[in-house]
């Protein structure tokens, strides 16, 4: 996922957010809530902007009652965040989720971050900057025992970092049913003619490092997803592996997200012919809807995700209802 800055202008937008099961702290993983609930954005229409301002890439924790959002970085901010304990208002907070930037990063492109709690009272930050020494986009670490935190870097030195396939951005945390915790990521092959590929591999319990070599889940290969794939989020529904992911150009209406399955984390999964959620969709609500993250709050699930407002100068983040038939997702 790209900052705005620098984005194709163009059109209207209105920006979704989209929150996936949460389990253990982390972004994913979770069982089925109860579909059967009432929700305060069950509306024929698309609420207005949960954040409305530029709240790009959100990621949702929830801890403790209250949701916890971070987001792509704005004019500064390295990390922003905010706070809720409803799902629908929400607070910003004015102060930086992330302390400082890693010693192998250099400042300006601090995109897509990722909070989970990989054991009790412990937080990791999962962030996407720039290696000085490379160029490239590259993820690294941070933590805290906030959820909230600030963030302090954990290591000198990136965790993800394939040079030569483009980079690494968009990183995104899973725990399995058997308690193991996995980092997704995409490889960032846009950035030099090459392929983009989403990819997973074991944490260490700490979650700061992998402990296994990375499987290649999914690449670009529907024609509506243009030159790649970015942002997975991962969870299970029905002994079933669905990822959400998002495609093509981030900065205009093309820009749509699509779900994929798979039966195991060690093997290709198989993606949707069709987007799950365009400009198209609802009537045309949303434009350039990405960025996803499914997240459980009050035994619900959400979609938590961005879209473009109508100047298309910055992407606000909303929440929509979430429900399931069986393993296929179903937005309110």
């Amino acid at each position: 996922m790209r900052s705005a800055a620098g984005a194709r202008v163009a059109g209207s937008a209105a920006a979704v957010v989209v929150v996936v099961a949460a389990l253990a702290g982390c972004s994913g993983g979770a069982g089925a809530p109860d579909a059967s609930a009432a929700s305060p954005t069950d509306t024929t229409e698309a609420p207005a902007f949960a954040i409305d301002q530029d709240f790009a890439d959100p990621d949702v924790l929830v801890h403790d009652g209250t949701a916890y959002a971070f987001a792509t970085n704005t004019p500064g901010f390295l990390v922003r965040s905010a706070t809720s304990t409803n799902m629908r208002d929400w607070t910003v907070s004015e102060s930086d989720a992330l302390e400082a930037l890693p010693a192998w990063a250099q400042p300006g492109r601090t995109w897509a971050p990722e909070v989970a709690e990989v054991s009790p009272g412990a937080f990791v930050l999962y962030l996407t900057a720039q290696d000085a020494a490379s160029g490239r986009q590259c993820i690294g670490t941070a933590t805290s025992s906030s959820p909230g935190g600030p963030f302090a870097p954990a290591s000198g030195t990136a965790l993800v970092c394939p040079v030569e396939a483009g980079g690494a951005i968009d990183a995104a945390t899973f725990r399995d049913d058997d308690g193991s915790l996995h980092l997704l990521w995409k490889t960032d092959g846009n950035c030099c003619d090459l392929d983009t590929w989403i990819e997973t591999a074991p944490l260490s319990a700490d979650g700061l490092s992998l402990t296994g070599p990375p499987v290649q889940l999914l690449k670009q290969d529907r024609a509506w997803e243009g030159d790649l794939v970015e942002a997975p989020d991962l969870v299970k529904r029905d002994g079933v592996y669905v990822l959400f992911f998002s495609a093509n150009d981030y900065g205009g209406d093309d820009y749509a997200i699509g779900t994929a399955t798979g039966s195991s984390l060690s093997a290709p999964f198989t993606s949707q012919e069709k987007p799950f959620l365009t400009s198209a969709s609802k009537a045309g609500t949303f434009h350039g809807p990405g960025g996803q993250n499914v997240v459980t709050f009050d035994s619900r699930d959400w979609l938590v995700f961005h879209s473009w407002d109508d100047a298309y100068a910055y992407r606000g983040m909303l929440v929509r209802p979430l429900t399931w038939d069986g393993a296929t997702p179903v937005l309110g």
